[in-house]
């Protein structure tokens, strides 16, 4: 009878981390049930692709962590002080096939992520241009404190804190930054983020597949608006993005020198506004204000 029971209190840490991991995926199971996931709800060709990625790395990495923690648990509990059974032999000899073995797992682990990896990060290089048909849409972004504008060129149209783009259509994201810290531009539902910089012009290339809203927002904490740096990203068909093209080009307001000076004071929580009419160079003069210097301000640059 003392022998059973010693069994049953031995095999007792095995059903409690057991129960342990069973109650851990139930919880999260629960708490995600019904809620938007973003990373896990794509709505874009890029952001498809790289859900899929980070599915993939995660398993191989899961093949790995899991049998790796059970042996660090097995040897530990049968190699316990307290523990009779188990028997070591302190003048064995290293075996050549068991580190030989031990290094393979991970060099393996490396070479199966790579051979993923690797074509994946050409394929989803944010500069390159997607394939697709429809004329792409430019937006040149400017990271503001603490607000996001967005200028559209070709159409001469102008918004704060809103963005309108055609379902299935490329679309190539010109950033830059003004008067603010490095920022964050990202749209979650439909790609990773990229960095938004003075001086400097990144591009970012993404496409939406499913029509709808997204929440956009500020990656990187940037100062005391960072909470209120969001913005909406509507997807629509093409026929209603040239609609609201044209209802914004029936806004009396202008991005003009003047309104542009006002978006560059801090502010936060700033509502969606329409510009009808915007300065066709602001975008280079704001991009060429800091080249060789830091230090111009927005008369020098010529506003």
């Amino acid at each position: 009878m003392s022998k059973r029971r010693s069994k049953l209190n031995q095999s007792k840490p095995i059903w409690f981390v057991l129960a342990g991991l069973i109650f851990l995926v139930l919880l999260v199971a629960v708490l995600l049930r019904g809620n938007d996931v973003v990373l896990f709800n794509p709505k874009g060709a890029v952001a498809d692709d790289q859900h899929r990625l980070m599915v993939i790395s995660v398993l191989i990495m899961l093949g790995v962590a899991i049998p790796t923690l059970f042996l660090l648990y097995f040897f530990a509990w049968k190699y316990r002080e307290n523990g009779k059974k188990a028997t070591t032999n302190h003048h064995s000899s290293n075996s050549k096939f068991a580190t030989a073995v031990f290094w393979a797992i991970p060099a393996a682990t490396v070479a199966i992520l790579a051979s993923f990896m690797l074509p994946a990060t050409q394929k989803l290089e944010p500069q390159r241009t997607i394939e697709a048909g429809g004329e792409p849409v430019t937006v040149q972004v400017v990271a503001l404190r603490w607000k996001w504008l967005f200028i559209y060129p070709k159409q001469n149209v102008a918004t704060i804190n809103f963005i309108q783009i055609p379902v299935g259509t490329p679309v190539q994201f010109e950033l830059t930054a003004d008067e603010a810290p490095m920022n964050s531009f990202w749209i979650p539902h439909l790609g990773g983020q990229l960095y938004a910089m003075t001086g400097h012009q990144n591009r970012l290339n993404l496409i939406a597949e499913s029509t709808g809203d997204y929440e956009g927002s500020a990656a990187e904490i940037n100062g005391a608006g960072f909470a209120g740096m969001r913005f909406i990203t509507r997807v629509s068909s093409r026929s209603d993005f040239d609609l609201w093209i044209n209802k914004t080009k029936q806004s009396t307001k202008g991005l003009t020198a003047a309104e542009y000076n006002k978006l560059l004071k801090p502010s936060q929580n700033d509502a969606a506004t329409l510009y009808g009419s915007t300065n066709p160079d602001i975008y280079s003069k704001i991009v060429s204000k800091y080249e060789g210097s830091h230090g111009h301000d927005s008369e020098q640059a010529g506003y």
